[in-house]
């Protein structure tokens, strides 16, 4: 295996203590480690589970990315010239780092407002509660607290949720019945607002996959039809406040190992880009979707397209939520670009393989960064060597 392979934690439960206890039970024992992340600032020193390496904790500047303002408005009412005009902007972004937001996206203000109402909901929840619907190993749905159930170091200072959504083949009270069945009867309305939550986001992707295929010059649905029957992850972030946040991160360094992700952050801000050798800043806008190339589509476009590394910081007076959608493909699609792509003079950038595959990989065996693409193929490759 690669000598990247992440260390995994031999915790298994991460125990967040209620503000009250947090100054006396904040500490490690018994292979269960506890720190206070309900919405008040950690008292006296940061564990060491948290610090980061000073070069992840490079200081950034105060730029920011200057990606483009994309207007999904030109694919609802068809001008052929104003799509062709978005397309261009989403190429030249994508080809340089592959971050652009959306805006005019068709997804009701209400709905998203409604969807952060609910992230108070569920992370204000009792820590016993909470553990109920704790994320199992391996698996991608449940709660986690500073992903202390897979690392033993470089902890992110966050908590989040995670639930996945079948495209197609599910009925359509999937997420209101997962809610019930780890939270019990009383999260059944936060359920019902990340179904219809969901769902928009299963239309708003599959327009601007729509667009990704114009803009590689490929078949417009192209793009649009691999993943009309995916199966997405659906995550909830809270970053509590931080006294010590010049020394951790939120989210560490990594890119995306999904294919696409879609954004909403609020406005407290924390998401950074490192493009052109610098990090650089990501702005807040209400209005506006985050969109970011993953790992698997830029496979599925042969590397023409980056997925490029990205942080989120901590605050140290403000909480900060985010709302993500990570479109993926079924489990068992083959990942491959399409032919178009593949020219007399450039080859295959990366063998075919499943996101099944990839996502056991990654959840697994390997902590995302920068490498995660090339590992995984190296990973793969000596696995099936070693098969024969």
């Amino acid at each position: 295996m690669s000598p990247h392979l992440m260390e995994l934690s031999t915790s298994t439960t991460l125990l967040v203590y209620p503000a009250s206890q947090a100054e006396d039970e904040s500490k490690e024992e018994n292979g269960v480690f506890g720190f206070n992340s309900n919405f008040q600032e950690l008292k006296g020193e940061m564990p060491k589970e948290f610090f980061w390496p000073s070069g992840d904790l490079v200081k950034a500047t105060q730029e920011e990315l200057m990606e483009p303002l994309v207007d999904l408005g030109v694919m609802r009412n068809g001008d052929e010239k104003a799509i062709a005009i978005a397309a261009e902007l989403v190429r030249n972004a994508c080809l340089k780092h592959g971050f652009f937001q959306v805006i005019n996206h068709g997804v009701n203000p209400d709905l998203i407002d409604a969807a952060y109402h609910e992230i108070d909901t569920i992370f204000k929840l009792p820590i016993t509660k909470k553990l109920t619907a704790q994320r199992k190993p391996g698996a991608v749905s449940g709660y986690s607290g500073a992903h202390a159930d897979r690392y033993s170091s470089k902890l992110p200072w966050k908590e989040t949720f995670s639930f996945l959504f079948h495209h197609q083949g599910f009925s359509n009270s999937q997420i209101v019945d997962y809610f019930h069945s780890v939270l019990g009867q009383d999260l059944q309305h936060t359920g019902r607002v990340y179904q219809e939550y969901c769902e928009a986001m299963k239309e708003l992707s599959s327009v601007i996959m729509e667009l990704l295929g114009i803009s590689l010059g490929v078949d417009g649905l192209h793009y649009r039809r691999f993943f009309e029957d995916g199966d997405s992850i659906m995550r909830c972030n809270y970053y509590p406040p931080c006294n010590s946040a010049n020394l951790t991160l939120g989210t560490g360094p990594h890119t995306d190992p999904t294919s696409l992700t879609i954004l909403h952050q609020d406005q407290v801000g924390g998401l950074e880009v490192f493009a052109d050798n610098k990090w650089r800043a990501v702005r807040p806008r209400s209005e506006a979707f985050v969109v970011n190339i993953g790992d698997t589509f830029m496979a599925l476009s042969n590397g023409r397209y980056k997925s490029c590394l990205h942080r989120a910081l901590v605050n140290t007076y403000r909480e900060r939520r985010s709302l993500v959608y990570f479109v993926c493909p079924k489990g068992d699609k083959v990942v491959r670009p399409p032919k178009f792509l593949i020219t007399k003079n450039e080859e295959r950038k990366y063998p075919d393989f499943t996101w099944s595959s990839l996502r056991e990989f990654t959840q697994k065996h390997y902590r995302a960064d920068v490498a995660t693409l090339q590992s995984f193929i190296q990973w793969q490759s000596s696995s099936n060597s070693s098969n024969f």
